[in-house]
């Protein structure tokens, strides 16, 4: 359920994503609360994309999913 929680979150912020050319893949969702994803397209290499990673996808997706603790780019 919490995989699916966080999944759903991702496609909430996925088209914000995919309008500036990048997008996003969920890895894994650890029991610690740690979701791992990946960042493609544009995201990938970009300058921000620990800003966008930290201020935009974790913010979000905790607001969402409030049991996750970090998101991390794999």
């Amino acid at each position: 359920m919490l995989k699916e929680d966080v999944q759903k979150a991702i496609n909430d912020i996925r088209p914000s994503l995919q309008a500036d050319g990048g997008d996003i893949e969920l890895i894994s969702v650890n029991d610690n609360g740690t979701v791992q994803v990946k960042l493609k397209g544009a995201c990938h290499g970009c300058p921000m994309a620990q800003v966008t990673l930290k201020q935009g996808v974790e913010k979000h997706i905790k607001n969402k999913v409030p049991s996750v603790v970090s998101v991390e780019a794999v």
